[in-house]
C-alpha cells in the first residue's frame, strides 16, 4: 500500500491548488476513498471531504490532514513537481493528505476491530483561509452524530527535525497570528516645502520602530510577542509627499491573554504617534489563528503512541512553541487533542541547513508516508480502545 500512499501523494503534488476551492485535489481523495465503507460527505462553501468511519459502540475521534497548496513557484526539479505555474505544494500539505487516506484504508480494513468511529477531516484552506474553522461551522465535529472525544493532526517539516523524527509538547505548541492594517494619513504636499504638509511617512516609519519597542517593554519574556512589519507602501515619486501610508504587520502571540493585550495595545500605539504629530490613523486586526494549544493528556498519549510505533529515541520534546501558526487550533479550542511534528528532510540532507516549509526549493522525503499512515492509525485504534 505504501507505493499506493506515494503516488497519490505525487498526483496531489503535480496539481496543487490554494484556498478554499480544492475540485481536483478533493476528487483525488474521494478516488482514493472509493470502495471503503465509510459515510462520505462534501463541503457545501469549501472544497472538503468528512468520511466517517463507524465501528462497534464506543467514542469518536478525529484525524485531519490539509490539503491546500501555496502562491509559490516550485524549484525542486522532482519529477512530479507542480505542473502549475506559481502554485506548490511548498508545505507537505499533500504528504498530509496522502497519509490520511491511508489511515482510512488500514482502517477500514479493521473495521471489526473498531471499538467506536473515527472521523477523517480533508481541509482545504489552511494557508490563511481559516478551512478548519469552515469545516467547523458546517458540522465536521459533529458529522458521527456525537463530538470526538479526542483529534489528532500532524504536520511534515522540510527542516529541523531529521526524517522521521517527531517532535510535540503539551500546552502552547504554535503562535496565534493575527494581522493588523494600518492607514496613517496626512496631507499631501510638495517635497519642498515638508513644512506646508503633513507627511504621513516619517509617521508611519516612528510606528514601525516603536511596535518593536512595545514588545519589548510591555510584554513579559517568558509569554513573548513577535510583531513583523512586511508590507510598507507610500507615495509615487520622489518629489511629492503622499496623503496617505500604508503597511501591514504580523503578529504572533502564545497565550490568550497575550494576544489580546497585543492587538490592544498596538492600535493604541499607532493612533496615539498619529495624533502627537496631528494626523490620523487607522488600524484593523484581522483575527487570523488563535493559539494552537495540545492537551496535556492527549499529548503524553500521542508521545506513548509514537514510542510504541518506532522507538522513544525517535520522539523529540519540544521546548518551546513553534511561531508559525495552524488553523488545526480551531478544532483543538474545542476538542482535547495533539498536534505533532514529524521530521521529513530528505535523508542525506543536514535539517539545520535545509530549505524550510514555504521555500521554492523545500522537498519531503516520501519515506515517511508510512510513518505518518502508522501514526493516524495507531491513535485511533489506541485511543478508541481506552474509551470515553
Amino acid at each position: 500500500m505504501s507505493g499506493e500512499i506515494a503516488e497519490l501523494r505525487h498526483a496531489i503534488h503535480r496539481e496543487p491548488e490554494i484556498g478554499l476551492d480544492l475540485p481536483k485535489t478533493q476528487a483525488k481523495v474521494l478516488a482514493a476513498l472509493d470502495g471503503l465503507p465509510l459515510e462520505i460527505s462534501t463541503g457545501r462553501g469549501l472544497s472538503s471531504v468528512t468520511a466517517v468511519l463507524r465501528g462497534g459502540p464506543g467514542p469518536v475521534v478525529l484525524l485531519r490532514g490539509d490539503m491546500d497548496a501555496l502562491p509559490v513557484t516550485e524549484e525542486t526539479r522532482l519529477p512530479y513537481a507542480s505542473a502549475i505555474p506559481g502554485v506548490m505544494h511548498a508545505c507537505g500539505h499533500d504528504l498530509h493528505t496522502a497519509m490520511l487516506a491511508g489511515a482510512a484504508r488500514l482502517l477500514s480494513a479493521r473495521r471489526a476491530e473498531l471499538p467506536g468511529t473515527v472521523i477523517f477531516m480533508f481541509q482545504p484552506g489552511e494557508e490563511g483561509h481559516a478551512g478548519a474553522r469552515h469545516m467547523i461551522n458546517e458540522g465536521v465535529l459533529d458529522a458521527a452524530g456525537q463530538r470526538p472525544v479526542a483529534a489528532y493532526g500532524l504536520h511534515v517539516t522540510s527542516e529541523r527535525l531529521p526524517c522521521g523524527v517527531f517532535s510535540t509538547r503539551p500546552g502552547p505548541m504554535l503562535a496565534a497570528a493575527d494581522q493588523i492594517t494600518v492607514t496613517v494619513r496626512g496631507r499631501g504636499g510638495h517635497a519642498s516645502v515638508p513644512h506646508q504638509a503633513a507627511d504621513p511617512i516619517p509617521v508611519a516609519c516612528e510606528m514601525v520602530t516603536a511596535l518593536q519597542t512595545l514588545v519589548t517593554r510591555k510584554f513579559d519574556i517568558f509569554d513573548p510577542v513577535v510583531i513583523t512589519v512586511g508590507s510598507f507602501h507610500a507615495g509615487t515619486t520622489d518629489n511629492v509627499i503622499p496623503g496617505e501610508a500604508h503597511f501591514l504587520a504580523s503578529m504572533r502571540s502564545f497565550s490568550r491573554d497575550a494576544t489580546e493585550r497585543v492587538r490592544t495595545a498596538a492600535i493604541e500605539l499607532v493612533e496615539g504617534i498619529a495624533g502627537a504629530y496631528g494626523l490620523t490613523a487607522s488600524a484593523r486586526i484581522r483575527d487570523a489563528y488563535p493559539v494552537t494549544v495540545n492537551d496535556a493528556t492527549e499529548t503524553e498519549f500521542a508521545a506513548r503512541v509514537v514510542a510504541g510505533l518506532i522507538g522513544g529515541e525517535r520522539l523529540l520534546a519540544q521546548p518551546n512553541p513553534l511561531p508559525g501558526s495552524e488553523d488545526f487550533s480551531f478544532v483543538l479550542e474545542q476538542v482535547p487533542g495533539a498536534f505533532t511534528m514529524l521530521g521529513a528532510c530528505p535523508p542525506g540532507q543536514n535539517p539545520a541547513s535545509a530549505p524550510f516549509n514555504h521555500a521554492p526549493d523545500a522537498v519531503f522525503d516520501d519515506s515517511v508516508l508510512g510513518t505518518g499512515t502508522a501514526l493516524y492509525t495507531e491513535l485511533a485504534l489506541q485511543r478508541l480502545a481506552a474509551g470515553a
